[in-house]
């Protein structure tokens, strides 16, 4: 019964200091939501779920932790602002101002990022999972691979594309991405876009010397000029078969 009653009082005083955490920083909330001006205010941990903050100044505010999912950033300037470790999935943030923001370990699942300033912002841990207009400057050819791998495997094929896109865009050279984009294209029907890649992955592995990448490329070729209607030999399953079954496999392996 003593244990009971140390757990019960421990809660309430979670509770309790909860409750007073939330107060202090409830006139700050309201202050933002009525006028949209909020500078440097501690917002942290606030409730800002699909909150309306288009062009919101929020410089230099403490938005640690904050819930700011589905709200409308477009416009908002939040530089200086910290917002380690936020919920910002979803979010408008077109032409949002970021410079100098810290966004460690932040959530920008889904988010729309077209024209973000983002120079200088501190990045480390953020999720961009799914996220759209990624500037690729605060991404490596390979950081954008691997987002397309991820989208790959949950189906999101357009989405992976746009990835290996910017992938691409920055380092030429990648074949790997122009390979994977090419079993993207396969997966949506574009057999043509998929042959483009597949020939352009096959010359720069050759060049790079790298064998592997070579022989996968030429297997797909090869599956690619294959009649869809033509049926597979007994005991011999397609490259595209194996890309129905094993696709997100594959793609995991292909960091050339």
């Amino acid at each position: 019964m003593k244990n009971q009653i140390l757990v019960i009082a421990a809660f309430l005083t979670t509770i309790s200091l909860t409750t007073t955490v939330q107060a202090a920083n409830s006139e700050h909330v309201r202050q933002l939501l009525a006028t949209k001006q909020c500078q440097n205010c501690d917002l942290t941990s606030a409730g800002l779920v699909m909150a309306d903050l288009s062009g919101a100044n929020l410089s230099g505010a403490n938005l640690t932790g904050a819930n700011l999912s589905r709200a409308n950033l477009s416009g908002a300037d939040l530089r200086g602002a910290n917002l380690s470790g936020a919920s910002l999935f979803g979010v408008n943030l077109s032409q949002t101002k970021f410079s100098g923001a810290n966004l460690a370990g932040a959530h920008l699942r889904n988010t729309y990022l077209a024209n973000a300033e983002l120079t200088g912002a501190y990045l480390n841990g953020a999720n961009f999972q799914g996220a759209v207009g990624i500037p690729s400057q605060i991404a490596s050819p390979e950081e954008f691979y691997a987002l397309g791998v991820a989208e790959a495997q949950k189906g999101n094929q357009q989405q992976a594309i746009s990835y290996f896109n910017q992938a691409i865009t920055i380092k030429p050279e990648y074949a790997g991405a122009y390979l994977a984009r090419g079993v993207a294209c396969c997966q949506i029907l574009d057999r043509q876009g998929a042959f483009k890649d597949a020939q352009v992955a096959e010359k720069l592995f050759t060049s790079q010397n790298n064998t592997a990448g070579t022989q996968t490329a030429q297997a797909f070729i090869k599956e690619l000029q294959t009649p869809v209607n033509e049926k597979v030999s007994a005991g011999k399953p397609s490259f595209v078969d194996f890309l129905g079954s094993l696709g997100s496999v594959l793609l995991q392996f292909l960091p050339f």
